[in-house]
């Protein structure tokens, strides 16, 4: 085993024409996961996983992966605002590591700052009662984080075919 982390650049020369992409929200106490569709255009939220230990949890993770056909992770990565790395940030790469080791799947990383803020902000705006949001905030924010990525990735592969632009 030995997943590799790429950039988006690497990992779009790598994806084959359906493959999809599992954006996950990595938090202390859940995961929050997200899927795209097969032509890569639309994050959807899939579902949260409570934490119970790191091996159920990564099973999960790549149970899910193979049963919907995944290739790669968007993992978000808690960044400070300044840009700084924390305590969340090792906390994520050092699960990433420990993922790499179950699996080959490729993952990359994708600033998350601010996704649950503008989650959380959209949710109350739709009047979404509190309860409610604390059972789907961590999947609607792996679902922000992966249409970033998603949207990136389109970017990437526009530029690709008009070089010229």
């Amino acid at each position: 085993m030995g997943a590799l982390i790429l950039t988006l650049d690497q990992l779009q020369s790598r994806l084959s024409h359906h493959a999809r992409l599992i954006g996950i929200d990595l938090g202390t106490k859940t995961i929050g996961l997200a899927l795209s569709d097969v032509e890569r255009r639309i994050a959807t939220p899939l579902e949260t996983i409570k934490r119970v230990k790191f091996t159920q949890d990564a099973q999960r993770l790549i149970d899910l992966a193979h049963k919907h056909g995944v290739e790669a992770f968007v993992v978000g990565l808690p960044l400070n605002m300044d840009g700084s790395e924390g305590p969340r940030v090792q906390s994520t790469k050092a699960f990433l590591n420990n993922l790499a080791k179950l699996t080959d799947l490729p993952a990359v990383f994708w600033d998350e700052r601010l996704s649950t803020a503008f989650v959380q902000r959209s949710l109350i705006e739709q009047d979404v009662s509190r309860a409610k949001r604390a059972e789907i905030v961590d999947r609607m924010a792996a679902a922000y984080i992966l249409q970033g990525a998603l949207d990136r990735l389109a970017r990437l592969a526009q530029d690709q075919a008009n070089p010229s632009q």
